[in-house]
């Protein structure tokens, strides 16, 4: 499985699509292509050097695809796979519905409304590579606002959907907002962890792919930051930063005046909105 990492609006925004191909057939599927004038380029470019044969595009929730790129590539008459709510949608695969790309990539939907009621985050699965792409539901230490959901249901996405992956599921956000997100972790959570993620993000631009579900919140002791990291195969550290998935921890509790967990979820959200 390649994938290239296509940033749009950096600067504002900083959104991301994702091309995914499968690199025996060379199938791909274009993920979030929000922006066409900066996504079409490097589409146009692969596929007439005969680099992919793209087959579809998929989306994470009903902000996220461009229209416009699919008048680009009419003649392909791409399936558009993504949420019900979804401009053009032509699929909707139920929760844990599983299709291939190409020969070798397994493709589940995880449905996991909240930012909107249609999204939906990929896990992709090629051999003992395993990755998610988690549009507006999970970020790098944070997550997406709750525009048309409720605390119990991005409680639900993120410490039940999501934090049942594999450990070292690599995370493909929508967004880079790890730098906003260690802001306001950093006035919840003063630990080493956050500290690290911090000076990571402070260092490079780009943060997808480089941490795991594990990362984000596995419940025992920190291994070593960049152990792995120097290595290529990303940070699989056994780390704790996102509060979002620590609505048990008490340090979160007591941050948040809350003990429940979505009310902790709740409280979370509303103190990140304010900063």
């Amino acid at each position: 499985m390649h994938i290239q990492s296509i940033p749009m609006w950096v600067g504002s925004s900083n959104n991301y699509a994702y091309l995914v191909t499968d690199e025996a057939s060379k199938d791909a599927v274009i993920i979030d292509p929000a922006n066409p004038p900066e996504v079409t380029p490097v589409l146009k470019d692969a596929t007439s050097s005969g680099k992919i044969n793209l087959t579809a595009v998929i989306n994470t929730h009903q902000t996220a695809i461009g229209i416009m790129l699919l008048s680009e590539f009419k003649d392909l008459k791409l399936p558009v796979i993504g949420g019900k709510d979804c401009e053009s949608v032509t699929r909707t695969p139920k929760h844990e519905e599983t299709f291939q790309i190409g020969q070798k990539i397994s493709v589940t939907a995880l449905h996991t409304p909240c930012h909107t009621q249609d999204s939906i985050c990929w896990l992709m699965v090629d051999g003992d590579e395993k990755v998610v792409f988690t549009g507006d539901t999970l970020f790098i230490g944070g997550c997406g606002r709750f525009f048309e959901g409720t605390p119990a249901e991005m409680h639900t996405a993120l410490n039940t959907t999501l934090a049942g992956l594999s450990d070292d599921t690599k995370v493909y956000p929508g967004h880079e907002y790890t730098k906003q997100n260690v802001k306001f972790l950093t006035t919840v959570l003063q630990t080493e962890p956050v500290k690290k993620l911090q000076s990571f993000a402070e260092n490079n631009e780009q943060t997808q792919g480089k941490f795991t579900i594990a990362d984000e919140k596995v419940r025992y002791p920190a291994l070593e930051l960049f152990s792995r990291y120097f290595s290529g195969t990303g940070l699989t550290f056994d780390q704790e930063y996102n509060a979002f998935m620590r609505v048990d921890d008490p340090t979160i509790q007591k941050a948040t005046g809350k003990t429940d967990p979505v009310e902790v979820m709740a409280k979370l959200r509303e103190m990140k909105n304010k900063m």
